[in-house]
């Protein structure tokens, strides 16, 4: 890859390179693209066919309620930093003044 198109895609992704990194990725970038010719020379024409899909259906499993009701209320307020009753308990933040 060309260090001008090396520029304009930094350009076009918005990302800063120092000429360190420029030079950097010349060699990296070529030999990236090196790798990704040869492994669509390998896949070869079973790339562009389309895919062999079975059939698609959903899983559907009925909810069954695994614990007993308030079996770990006591465990969630203890972790709360503030609480009232069975409620957390957080500052205002709305204004009310209008």
């Amino acid at each position: 890859m060309k260090r001008a198109d090396i520029e304009h895609l930094a350009l076009l992704a918005r990302i800063r390179l120092t000429e360190e990194e420029l030079s950097h990725f010349e060699t990296e970038l070529s030999s990236i693209m090196s790798y990704v010719s040869v492994v669509s020379d390998i896949a070869g024409d079973d790339a562009e066919a389309e895919p062999k899909v079975g059939a698609v259906y959903n899983v559907f499993r009925q909810d069954e309620i695994t614990n007993q009701p308030d079996e770990f209320t006591k465990d969630i307020i203890a972790e709360m930093p503030n609480s009232e009753g069975r409620f957390l308990s957080v500052k205002k933040i709305l204004q009310t003044d209008n």
